[in-house]
């Protein structure tokens, strides 16, 4: 869509989402899951809590297919993250080789699963949106 047709749909009351945006959006949470996994000191720790706003951003999103690829992605991540730090809880102190067996089964699970996934959403159709705007609302993006 271009910048005019874009400024012609706000004055008609319509706010456009385009496609590729959403496509985007539904994106970055598996993006974090594959940062996180290959950097995970101090990236990991740090996707921990920005992975929440993401998620908080993305799940609600205009755009369902948005919420259902990110909610896929959280509940890959999020599962791996429970398991480790159950499995940690029983490693005895100095035993890298448990952590780094753990991470490596980790790493085996998020990456091929979220590369598949942004995969899926690369193929995957994305229209633009057209979500209407209030008369009242003067919050325009």
């Amino acid at each position: 869509m271009s910048e005019s047709e874009f400024s012609a749909a706000v004055g008609t009351g319509v706010h456009m989402l385009p496609g590729r945006k959403a496509r985007s959006a539904a994106a970055v949470f598996n993006y974090g899951n594959i940062i996180a996994i290959v950097v995970p000191v101090p990236l990991g720790m740090l996707w921990l809590g920005l992975s929440m706003l993401v998620y908080a951003m993305n799940r609600h999103h205009p755009n369902p297919k948005v919420g259902h690829y990110t909610q896929q992605a959280a509940y890959r991540f999020y599962g791996v993250a429970g398991f480790f730090v159950a499995v940690a809880t029983f490693i005895p102190g100095g035993g890298w080789n448990y952590y780094m067996a753990a991470w490596a089964l980790g790493a085996a699970i998020l990456i091929p699963w979220s590369i598949f996934d942004l995969i899926r959403i690369r193929r995957d159709r994305w229209d633009d949106l057209q979500i209407p705007v209030e008369a009242n609302d003067t919050n325009r993006h």
